[in-house]
């Protein structure tokens, strides 16, 4: 098993924290996002950790003496969504667990003993444009909406299979080959082939994870974490 980070972003909502620190490097509770992510898979037994960076990539290089992370830079952060940054790893998909570096994990969520392709997600409420996903009896996920509302909504946290992370590798080399791919993020990819993988949502509690994205989640974050006392 692997595992791929992506914190390529600009993290221009959390301005001016980011005008001179990566947005994943941004601390909550103290703890820059990235690196507890980075602990929690070592935690796991996942030692093969490759991070994508761009904006500012420079100031991650102290991560590879720290933790024996493997860099590799996104000279495009600023041209494309998430897709090209995903794009730049793809071979590296198959058996791999892949993180959003702007997400603070409370709590140690991830599964190693899953058995097929996963999005970790939980219940989160009234969000305004959140990928929410929609599943059947069996945990299957059939479709994957972006909307409004109360619902399950990943979590940023996802595990691909050999046999899944090889179709969502070649279908991410089309979309770069054949398509008009500025504005698409890599789960658009997933999105598309709900019928081709077997992806199952890992559900997490509401309160195991922090998407910040804005100063609001950052302070909603460090006040919540700081009552729990993490």
């Amino acid at each position: 098993m692997k595992a791929i980070i992506l914190a390529a972003g600009m993290g221009t909502r959390l301005r001016p924290l980011t005008n001179d620190t990566p947005k994943s490097l941004v601390k909550v509770a103290g703890e820059p996002m990235i690196e507890r992510q980075i602990k929690f898979l070592k935690e796991k037994g996942i030692n093969d950790i490759i991070v994508v960076t761009g904006y500012l990539h420079e100031k991650f290089e102290y991560l590879k003496e720290r933790y024996s992370v493997k860099l590799i830079h996104n000279d495009k952060y600023n041209l494309y969504n998430n897709i090209y940054t995903m794009y730049l790893v793809r071979d590296y998909l198959q058996d791999a667990f892949v993180t959003e570096a702007d997400v603070f994990m409370v709590n140690n969520f991830i599964k190693t003993d899953l058995e097929h392709s996963t999005y970790f997600a939980g219940i989160k409420h009234d969000f305004e444009q959140e990928w929410i996903l929609k599943f059947d009896e069996n945990d299957r996920i059939y479709d994957i909406v972006i909307e409004g509302g109360t619902d399950y909504i990943i979590a940023g946290v996802s595990y691909w299979t050999q046999k899944d992370g090889r179709i969502i590798k070649e279908k991410l080399e089309e979309a770069i080959d054949s398509r008009n791919y500025k504005d698409l993020y890599w789960d658009n990819i997933v999105q598309e082939n709900l019928n081709n993988i077997n992806l199952k949502i890992t559900k997490v509690n509401s309160d195991d994870w922090f998407e910040v994205d804005s100063l609001e989640d950052l302070d909603q974050a460090n006040n919540y974490l700081l009552s729990k006392k993490l």
